[in-house]
């Protein structure tokens, strides 16, 4: 398990919330030393501290253990997956060209 890479998750979804290491920490319930050290990956967290970091940065312990993309609130991937409940297969296929196009309309505005 590669805990520097942890720590930057925690570290990047804890600025997309606005908060500061003092503030989260906080929320945890742990000294402003031990999030450092989290964020840093100089010290293991333990599961209930990580789960309290999920908690307070409203995101699922996946997202900060493997990386998965997040809003900071909301997975997005949940999120979307919501939005497509109850399509029939036309609507579905629909939707998937769409994002695709959109995709590729994103990427060359990106470049």
């Amino acid at each position: 398990m590669n805990y520097f890479e942890i720590g930057q998750r925690i570290r990047k979804f804890r600025k997309a919330s606005g908060l500061s290491q003092d503030q989260l920490a906080e929320k945890v319930g742990i000294s402003v030393t031990h999030m450092s050290h989290i964020e840093t990956g100089n010290t293991k967290l333990s599961l209930p501290v990580l789960v309290s970091l999920a908690e307070a940065l409203e995101v699922r312990c996946d997202d900060l253990l493997y990386g998965r993309e997040t809003s900071g609130r909301v997975s997005l991937i949940d999120g979307i997956a919501a939005e497509l409940e109850g399509c029939g297969a036309n609507e579905l296929k629909a939707l998937a060209e769409i994002l695709r196009s959109a995709k590729k309309s994103i990427e060359k505005y990106l470049k």
